[in-house]
């Protein structure tokens, strides 16, 4: 007897998280209006936030995010070209001192292997923005982190 083959992924139905659990939902939009007030507060300008979101949102391979906070970003006043050279920004020569900063505070808490790498780039980041914007900075990827995971995890697609 021969199986049938497994549905392909886009075959399957898929499970929003965000519709299942709204009070779940609701209490994560609560808490990254709190970021975005903690972002603000210190300071940041809404580029560099978004800039920072669309960089967790490609390493995460999250289309739906990439998509809201790209756009987000160039409203924000972000120019394509850095958008373009987002995934080589170490090499590009394009970023501001607070962007580089942001960049490796986005990696860094993206990519969560406990190494020497991460620490330093988390502390070389702590020392450029001090403690207020490097708090901010770390909640906000935080935040894009758990939207990146939701948004997967329900396969929400990009709209039209």
């Amino acid at each position: 007897m021969t199986q049938s083959p497994a549905p392909e992924p886009d075959d399957e139905p898929a499970f929003y998280l965000d519709k299942s659990d709204p009070a779940v939902w609701k209490a994560l939009n609560a808490f990254t209006l709190q970021v975005r007030k903690v972002t603000d507060d210190a300071g940041l300008p809404r580029a560099v936030v978004e800039l920072a979101s669309v960089r967790i949102s490609q390493i995460n391979g999250c289309a739906f995010c990439l998509d809201l906070h790209g756009r987000l970003a160039v409203e924000a006043g972000v120019p394509e070209r850095k958008l373009h050279v987002l995934p080589a920004w170490r090499e590009a020569g394009l970023f501001t001192v607070l962007e580089r900063a942001a960049l490796d505070i986005a990696e860094a808490v993206t990519h969560l292997p406990d190494d020497e790498e991460r620490i330093s780039a988390l502390a070389r980041a702590r020392a450029e923005l001090g403690d207020a914007r490097y708090s901010a900075l770390c909640w906000a990827a935080i935040s894009m982190n758990a939207f990146n995971r939701v948004s997967i995890v329900s396969r929400h697609k990009v709209g039209p």
